[in-house]
């Protein structure tokens, strides 16, 4: 057969193959097509949910399907556990719902989510071998949560800390013990891991075990023990002036200061005993004001023959109670085992001490020295000029310092060493506590005024006494008149001040023999003098007639005179302080001596009484 013949019988069939070949794509289209065609809606076949075939089924029963056929949610059991004790719960309670919406969407998709090609290829290998889909389920951790909540309820049990309980005087100990909880967000999340599997199971849930802070308080336990073993004694130092205490606290009292503590450090915690600070530092702030004590200078005297001072009465060191400082020490020292406390002070040194030499402080030499006089006195006048003056004796002055003889003067009482004598007050003249103390101010007002000091304060006498205007020898000098101060603490002061740059020292000496009082100024002159002149008395007005008045307490014929007559009048009086020839002060004491009326009293019955002239007003 030649090659001519092969062509002419092959044509034929070639055309039959290309004939099949077409005829068989234009059936496998159609047949491709109605598969598209009959799953239109529908899910392809071979698709499986947890075994559960659904291919071919619309989506609406493939979820009736499998919200029927999926169970695990409600007949799943989960056993949660802590120890001896169980709950045995099923997925949904703790928060596991099945998504059947989800989960036949995602089916549903399979063979439709890719390529034309590709997903006739998933469709024809799902068709023969199969496929599983995972079901889809939604856990909501805010259930489940909610539930180990309740449970947590059931087994949590607080950290108890050891005590002490003090009950009177005994003491006894609480044991501690741990706390036991569970920790919520890990249980939580092994739940999430188990209902993962879709399987039943024992979950173990992840409890935490606290310790006490504080394990053992045993050792506290005997420092409390300790403690009201026996009062505790609170003193003030030996050497302190003016002791006061000791405070005791018995044990009873003690007791009810206890105070425990937990106290948390980088390392750890201890458990503290000690008062309890509030009662502690209420009791110490109510100390502290009597426990106070001023810093005062020590007394001086000049002494003329060495020029050097001479000490007279030591410094009192200055103090204050150290609340803060006590309340430390009286908590270590019980800690300690010590019943005996001392409190802690802050002491401040006085500006001048005992060994302060005289040069130092500006103390070189007699500035000035004063006296007045007081002859005719009573006993007890000489008593209080004595007493008074003895408050000034060996006192300093510092530089720019004020000084205030009411300060310095202090109590004027009987307690204090005074006597009832002579005193003015208001319109008459009675017996009083202190009468002749005015003897010691018109001394210390005339030391001032002709030393050239300025005066800050002073007030005259309401009528002239004539103590204040006696010289040696008992005689008047009118022109002492309006250079007499008067003090009632602590109304009425007299008051100067040291403008010098140096310290003034002041010693006071009463001689009753001499009836005389001398004020004596120690410091360095700096130059200046004292000039000065007085009006002498003008505007004299007479004394009213005397007065006389009935007296019960008297006896008949007996009359007392209890009030003295002195004129009234008006005394100016100028001074003029200079140095090198320049005034550096000048000021003016105005005087207005009132008139006074004597007085006399008299028994019942006393002939002659009242005189004839007796200045008294009859009803």
């Amino acid at each position: 057969m030649d090659m001519q013949d092969f062509n002419l019988r092959s044509k034929p069939i070639i055309s039959m193959l290309m004939g099949g070949f077409f005829f068989s794509m234009i059936v496998g289209f159609i047949f491709l097509l109605g598969f598209e065609l009959i799953y239109i809606g529908r899910i392809y076949p071979g698709v499986n949910v947890s075994g559960i075939p659904i291919g071919g089924k619309t989506k609406q029963d493939a979820e009736i399907l499998l919200a029927q056929s999926i169970e695990y949610p409600y007949q799943g059991k989960i056993l949660l556990q802590d120890g001896e004790k169980q709950w045995l719960v099923s997925p949904v309670e703790i928060g596991l719902v099945f998504d059947a919406k989800t989960t036949v969407q995602e089916a549903y998709q399979i063979g439709r989510s890719t390529g034309l090609f590709a997903n006739l290829f998933t469709q024809w290998a799902n068709l023969v071998n199969g496929i599983e889909e995972p079901p889809s389920f939604v856990y909501d951790a805010r259930v489940g949560g909610a539930y180990l909540e309740q449970i947590n309820q059931q087994i949590y049990k607080p950290v108890i800390e050891p005590s002490i309980v003090v009950s009177g005087t005994q003491v006894g100990v609480l044991e501690g013990e741990k706390g036991h909880v569970m920790h919520v967000p890990n249980s939580l999340a092994l739940l999430a891991l188990q209902m993962q599997s879709m399987q039943d199971g024992i979950i173990p849930l992840f409890i935490e075990e606290n310790q006490p802070i504080v394990m053992n308080v045993d050792q506290q336990a005997e420092q409390a023990r300790r403690i009201l073993s026996q009062p505790m004694r609170i003193m003030m130092p030996e050497n302190q002036p003016e002791q006061q205490g000791p405070w005791v606290f018995p044990p009873e009292q003690l007791s009810g200061l206890l105070h425990f503590n937990i106290v948390e450090n980088g390392e750890g915690a201890t458990y503290q005993i000690g008062l309890d600070e509030p009662a502690l530092q209420n009791m110490l702030n109510t100390l502290a004001p009597d426990l106070a004590l001023d810093g005062q200078n020590p007394r001086f005297i000049f002494n003329d023959s060495t020029r050097q001072l001479d000490l007279l009465e030591t410094a009192v060191i200055g103090r204050e109670l150290d609340v803060p400082g006590s309340m430390q020490y009286i908590q270590e020292k019980l800690l300690a085992g010590d019943h005996d406390i001392t409190l802690q002070f802050a002491y401040t040194e006085p500006p001048v001490l005992n060994d302060t030499p005289g040069e130092s402080i500006g103390i070189t030499e007699l500035v000035h020295e004063e006296s007045s006089y007081f002859y005719g006195s009573s006993a007890a006048r000489v008593q209080n000029i004595t007493q008074a003056a003895r408050r000034f004796h060996g006192l300093l002055v510092a530089p720019g310092e004020t000084f205030s003889m009411a300060t310095a003067l202090g109590n004027i009482s009987l307690d204090n060493g005074y006597a009832e004598a002579l005193i003015i007050y208001g319109d008459q003249t009675i017996k009083g506590v202190g009468g002749g103390v005015c003897q010691v101010s018109t001394t210390l007002f005339r030391a001032a005024f002709f030393s050239g000091y300025p005066v800050v304060e002073r007030h005259a006498h309401a009528y002239r006494v004539y103590y204040y205007e006696k010289i040696a020898g008992n005689s008047i000098d009118p022109k002492l008149a309006g250079l007499d101060a008067t003090v009632y603490v602590p109304v009425v002061d007299f008051k100067f001040t040291n403008d010098t740059a140096n310290w003034l020292l002041m010693e006071t000496y009463v001689n009753p023999s001499y009836s005389s009082i001398t004020w004596k100024f120690y410091s360095t002159k700096d130059g200046r003098s004292v000039s000065w002149e007085t009006s002498g008395l003008q505007d004299v007005v007479e004394a009213p007639d005397p007065l006389y008045t009935e007296n019960d307490e008297l006896e008949t014929g007996e009359v007392k005179k209890v009030d003295y007559e002195a004129d009234g009048a008006e005394v100016t009086v100028r001074r003029t302080v200079s140095r090198d020839g320049q005034v550096i002060d000048q000021d003016t004491f105005v005087t207005h001596y009132q008139p006074w009326q004597a007085k006399y009293e008299y028994g019942p019955g006393t002939e002659g009484m009242p005189p004839e002239d007796n200045g008294e007003d009859e009803d």
